[in-house]
């Protein structure tokens, strides 16, 4: 007899599992229950859809009942929504949502693929006309007949992570005056705040209004528009709002079920992706997975990862032998012609986690060579662990070329890299596309010179420590510019020769605009004696620390005022 599976909850993780498990026993007995009106939709593309990028809804289907059934011959049922779990029985309950009858079926592999809520806050006037959140196609339907019917010219978009971001800079593409409130004291929370901070600055370059250390409160209906009332007492008139604070994961029926929750909240699932029973699986943005770079419980709710693990669960099923190795959260995000993408740990990730101390490298290189036309800067973070040089996390912020370093970093971590195999690493050059020295070889090379002590790197809060003399070795046109004041200044190719002028009594932090050049005079001054040690990322660093420092200062004072 043909073993039956019921997978519950489509889009990333059910479906995959649905179409690998067709694929590797074609007699085996397949329903997907999903309680939306799409089984499998691009929801990474409402953003767009709503600011017309994506002209037709129908572009959002990755797949329908119809073409599952036809292709593959899965039996898909939208709206229809388990509602419970006999584990003894190995029958679940379902519920027509539109007739509201209900029926018991029978499963022999059960797989629980329900996804994540998004967060709705608990503050009066959240469920009023003109409040939205962003999880299906229907929500974006939504909110474009609200702009289109309402002649929209304002929009509150309520959190600054990668959803948040997005539908502001849709929202603007629409032409409506956008406002962005975020609890944090920075926008995009995952990126460590000096990451965050160009970004901030492109928003507002952009003209959306950026509120940070702030969160709604309350929400009112006057004279056809909503008034919303913050937590340091500010009201934002508009004409809607997009709830964009979070998701958290849907646990209802493996709590009704009785299957064991991790620390986090989440399904807990073992590397095989079943859960407390054996019989039930779990796939998706509800389950609880292992965060490579500190080996610590993890919600990451991301396609990626979702694909991976109904795909694994489908082999399991059929008897084949696999398992989940964990999540490190490469991501990436589109903010005004601003790319940002992110890989393994942040530093804000590895002090929660207790992890010992990491190195940290910044660097700014171009995206191509100088000489080619159009080289844009890539402002670049790398951690990694000092013990044995492996690398933990990457962050990187530019115009062009962006993702392509973050996922060379993310697949490098993945086979347990070095910091020297980032150095070592053979990738392609030409003019038009990169470097001898590609950015993540010039990312392997600093940190490899941190690591071994030719040139240790300094983060920029040393410059402010009375501890070290501090060394600028900038060009004066770039000194008049701006420049720390505590900073002595000697151009690079003057350094040789003044070498009497720089103090040998305290440890010397040098700088330079992007860390090259002050590398050069660590480099001599080492030899020479002196404790000379690099001031990570130069005066670009500095800069957007500068800009971290400012939007926490400024989120602190506005929230206690």
């Amino acid at each position: 007899m043909p073993s039956r599976t019921i997978i519950v909850g489509g889009v990333a993780g059910g479906a995959s599992c649905a179409a690998r498990l067709r694929r590797l026993d074609e007699q085996a007995e397949i329903v997907i229950y999903e309680r939306g009106h799409y089984v499998s939709f691009a929801n990474c593309g409402l953003p767009y859809h709503v600011g017309g990028i994506i002209a037709e809804e129908a572009q959002l289907l990755v797949a329908t009942p119809k073409l599952l059934n036809d292709r593959f011959r899965i039996a898909v049922k939208v709206r229809h929504e388990v509602v419970s779990i006999d584990r003894a029985a190995q029958t679940v309950t379902v519920r027509d949502l539109e007739s509201g009858r209900e029926a018991i079926d029978h499963y022999d592999h059960l797989v629980l693929s329900p996804g994540a809520n998004a967060i709705i806050p608990a503050i009066p006037g959240v469920d009023l006309p003109g409040v939205f959140i962003m999880r299906t196609v229907p929500d974006a339907r939504t909110v474009r007949a609200w702009i289109d019917s309402r002649q929209a010219t304002r929009a509150l978009v309520v959190g600054g992570g990668f959803i948040g971001l997005e539908m502001a800079e849709n929202l603007r593409h629409r032409g409506l005056a956008v406002t962005l409130v975020e609890k944090a004291d920075q926008v995009m929370p995952p990126l460590d705040p000096e990451m965050a901070a160009p970004v901030r600055a492109r928003l507002e370059e952009r003209g959306v209004v950026v509120m940070l250390g702030d969160a709604a409160t309350s929400i009112r209906s006057e004279a056809g528009a909503l008034r919303v009332g913050t937590e340091r007492g500010a009201e934002v008139v508009t004409d809607l709002v997009v709830l964009a604070i979070g998701v958290r994961p849907e646990t209802t029926l493996a709590k009704q079920a009785g299957l064991e929750l991790g620390p986090r909240g989440g399904f807990k699932v073992d590397a095989q992706m079943h859960t407390s029973d054996p019989r039930i699986l779990a796939v998706g943005d509800a389950v609880e997975v292992v965060d490579l770079a500190t080996g610590t419980p993890a919600l990451i709710p991301l396609a990626g990862p979702a694909n991976r693990q109904g795909r694994l669960a489908a082999d399991i099923i059929t008897g084949r032998k696999g398992a989940f190795r964990g999540v490190q959260g490469t991501a990436v995000c589109g903010v005004f012609d601003l790319t940002v993408a992110m890989t393994g740990a942040s530093e804000k990730s590895l002090k929660r986690a207790g992890a010992a101390a990491a190195g940290i490298v910044f660097l700014h290189p171009s995206q191509h060579v100088g000489y080619y036309p159009g080289a844009k800067p890539i402002h670049l973070k790398l951690l990694y662990r000092k013990a044995d040089g492996r690398v933990l996390g990457a962050q990187a912020v530019g115009e062009e070329g962006v993702e392509r370093r973050i996922d060379v970093i993310a697949t490098a971590m993945r086979l347990g890299a070095t910091v020297e195999d980032l150095a070592d690493l053979e990738l392609c050059y030409a003019p038009q596309y990169g470097a001898a020295k590609d950015p993540v070889n010039l990312a392997g090379m600093v940190a490899v010179n941190d690591r071994n002590g030719d040139a240790p790197a300094l983060p920029w809060s040393a410059a402010d420590d009375p501890a070290f003399t501090v060394l600028d070795v900038r060009e004066p046109g770039e000194w008049a510019s701006g420049h720390h004041d505590r900073a002595i200044h000697i151009p690079l190719h003057l350094v040789r020769d003044r070498l009497s002028e720089i103090p040998r009594d305290k440890p010397l932090a040098v700088y330079c605009a992007g860390g090259q050049r002050s590398y050069y005079a660590v480099r001599l001054l080492r030899q020479d004696g002196f404790d000379a040690r690099n001031l990570s990322g130069g005066w670009q660093s500095a800069r957007h620390r500068a800009g971290a420092i400012a939007s926490g200062k400024q989120a602190r004072t506005e929230a206690s005022g």
